[in-house]
């Protein structure tokens, strides 16, 4: 049965398409489609997977046309980065950029 297996990293971002054994785990899929050899970082156990960005264990069985997903560990907590953003007194405008108060801005009247 068809299914993918996905990475990315900020330079490079890869899929690579399989045929796997019905019962196939997330885990024997991403052994089988070699990702791990072309970027060594891969830890299984450290990594979290999912499919169709859904988190899902590594023992999972998959269906066809299932696309697992490697995740990269992120690089800053987005909770604690919004709450540094609050505790700076900065607000966010649409685009997250630092959005100014300008005398245009005031309603008329």
């Amino acid at each position: 049965m068809p299914v993918e297996v996905a990475y990315a990293r900020l330079d490079e971002q890869v899929i690579v398409a399989i045929e796997v054994e019905p019962g196939t785990t997330l885990e024997q899929a991403v052994r089988q489609s070699g990702i791990q050899e072309q970027f060594p970082e891969i830890d299984l156990a450290v990594n979290k997977v999912g499919v169709f960005g859904k988190l899902t264990k590594v023992d999972a069985a998959l269906r066809p046309g299932d696309r697992v997903e490697i995740y990269r560990p992120l690089i800053a907590d987005p909770k604690a980065v919004r709450k540094q953003r609050a505790a700076e007194g900065k607000r966010m405008k649409k685009g997250g950029g630092d959005m100014e108060a300008t005398p245009n801005d005031a309603a008329p009247g």
